[in-house]
């Protein structure tokens, strides 16, 4: 509403030329330390809801991926991604690297995937993830947390069709008997070196419930490392 004020005329001006000059010193120290020729970095500026203008660019410069930094709500500990991050990896058509504050770059050497075999997976939705795998020649570490109840025919079906897509690649299939999903998650990080974590979106599934619910359930679960969010129905 400032831009509205007739007190505050220019003012919409000044954050503009603010905007872009940041922009521009980023940009100039990204090509400084990344200096890669196969690289095009631009950079863009506009007054709108944060959440809405990211996914008006997805949408109009036709995005792969969407890769934003995250510190959870106010730096929250408790709250393992912000909230302008979850609007976006709820409502995005592609996938979504959400980037831990402070992280150091590593090279995702182990990519961990846990799953409950609840979705019907499809070739579109590891194009971003067999990229990178491909890419580093990482290992995917397949995890499935069970609370005791025997798989479903139809997950099964999952697990094998999963097998299927994932073909020559290395990879690894997890089983850990734990009732909270969210300690099982924990549990395998702190035995196996893991450089990103990545889920599908789906509604039935373990992140969607992560979403909604209370922060006290969440307590214990942080992104530490790059976090992948794949849509249940992302772009071709």
């Amino acid at each position: 509403y400032v831009l509205h004020s007739p007190g505050q005329i220019g003012l919409g001006d000044f954050y503009q030329t603010d905007s872009d000059e940041h922009l521009a010193e980023m940009k100039q120290r990204a090509e400084a330390q990344f200096n890669n020729p196969k690289h095009t970095l631009l950079t863009h500026s506009a007054f709108n809801v944060l959440v809405d203008e990211i996914l008006d660019m997805v949408e109009k410069e036709g995005a792969d991926m969407v890769i934003m930094g995250t510190q959870g709500a106010t730096g929250a500990k408790e709250i393992f991604l912000g909230t302008h991050t979850v609007h976006v990896i709820k409502k995005a058509s592609c996938p979504v690297i959400a980037v831990p504050s402070g992280y150091d770059y590593q090279t995702p050497e182990e990519l961990l995937f846990p799953t409950d075999y609840e979705v019907e997976y499809a070739q579109e939705h590891f194009s971003a993830l067999f990229n990178i795998a491909d890419l580093h020649d990482a290992r995917l570490e397949v995890l499935h947390i069970s609370t005791g109840i025997e798989l479903t025919s139809k997950q099964k079906e999952n697990k094998e069709t999963l097998k299927s897509l994932i073909g020559s690649r290395t990879s690894r299939f997890h089983n850990v008997a734990s009732q909270e999903i969210i300690e099982g998650i924990n549990q395998f990080q702190k035995t196996a070196e893991v450089q990103m974590l990545a889920m599908i979106q789906n509604k039935h599934t373990f992140l969607e419930r992560l979403f909604i619910e209370p922060v006290i359930k969440k307590i214990g679960f942080h992104v530490t490392i790059p976090f992948m969010v794949i849509p249940d129905t992302p772009n071709a």
